[in-house]
């Protein structure tokens, strides 16, 4: 075992020596370091006793190796006072070592809590006060990013756009609010913002078209159409609760706490958003149509969603409980979502 301590001796005095000379790492700043600068110092210490005291007792043993070699011994009787000098050398230097009382629990301990604390805090009063503010209740903003495919549902018999839908999607980026309500509790308010833009392509060769009356309807492409689709955008805001089923954890000195932005979770929330603009974007042989404007989108949405999400990975479904577009326009059409969002915290 003093052997063991010694070689670690030996290794932490070589790669202290090697990283100031030859790497220039500047260990001032605890936030540039794993190591505790008071760990760092001990073992320095520690490593620089051994090292003294291995090369005293070296010297020593050096000088009565030098008066062996001078009584001219055969090889044989040589080599075996050699090993018995080395013996007890051995001996003497895991007793000076042992003598010096180092204490590896005092030292593991200081870098456990530099470790948890980036600090070589040492009253339990300071220790407490920086776990209280490292373990605090997880509240943040972060970015997150979402797809979705959408369909229009309604509960009337198909209507013009219903015969004859394409593929529609949803695609949202925004700012999401993750408001823990205490340290343990498996309860969070999510809110955020989000910038929506959805998508309804037709098939059949139908377009979108406005009348006189800037009323729309679909209307038959008379030529080859390569792209049609009706793209509005939303400014949303969400307004929801998330049960994170994650363990509790314990910090140490009776603090517990719960990781709100990790493992299995489930949330809901209604939403609302307010529309910016609407495009209405045709390209075929014989024309190609950008063309914003009215086209009769509900300039107000608004629904619910349901989530489940691990990490930062979540699917979800979402409902509009407003009509797609406004007054008569394919009537009791609702966009239902399915989807995919990804969390940047």
């Amino acid at each position: 075992m003093i052997k063991k301590f010694i070689l670690m001796g030996c290794v932490c005095l070589f790669s202290a020596s090697f990283a100031q000379k030859k790497l220039k790492i500047s260990l001032s700043s605890k936030k540039e370091t794993e190591v505790s600068p008071i760990v760092k110092e001990k073992v320095e210490e520690y490593a620089a006793k051994i090292n003294t005291i291995i090369q005293e007792e070296k010297k020593l043993m050096e000088e009565e190796l030098k008066v062996l070699q001078a009584k001219n011994l055969d090889k044989t009787e040589f080599d075996k006072e050699k090993a018995q000098v080395a013996d007890r050398y051995s001996e003497k230097i895991d007793q000076r070592i042992e003598s010096l009382g180092f204490d590896l629990d005092s030292v593991i301990q200081k870098q456990v809590k530099y470790s948890l604390l980036n600090s070589d805090v040492t009253s339990n009063e300071e220790i407490k006060a920086k776990l209280l503010k490292k373990f605090r209740p997880a509240r943040s903003v972060t970015g997150y990013f979402s797809y979705g495919i959408m369909t229009l549902t309604n509960d009337l018999p198909d209507n013009e756009l219903d015969k004859n839908i394409g593929y529609a999607n949803n695609l949202e980026f925004g700012l999401k609010l993750h408001y823990q309500f205490t340290r343990t509790s498996s309860w969070a308010l999510t809110s955020g913002l989000g910038f929506s833009w959805r998508t309804v392509r037709t098939d059949n060769d139908m377009v979108f078209a406005k009348d006189a009356d800037n009323g729309i309807y679909l209307e038959k492409y008379s030529g080859s159409l390569d792209k049609n689709k009706l793209r509005t955008g939303y400014i949303m805001v969400p307004l929801g609760i998330q049960y994170n089923f994650s363990k509790v954890k314990d910090a140490g000195m009776d603090i517990k706490y719960r990781n709100c932005y990790e493992g299995f979770k489930v949330g809901a929330n209604v939403y609302g958003g307010v529309q910016m603009s609407t495009n209405n974007i045709i390209k075929g042989n014989e024309a190609e149509l950008r063309h914003r404007g009215n086209y009769q989108v509900n300039p107000f949405v608004y629904g619910a969603q349901f989530t489940v999400s691990y990490d930062n990975i979540s699917l979800f479904v979402k409902r509009d409980f407003s009509n797609y577009f406004k007054d008569s326009y394919f009537k009791n059409d609702k966009a239902l979502v399915f989807g995919l969002s990804i969390g940047f915290e």
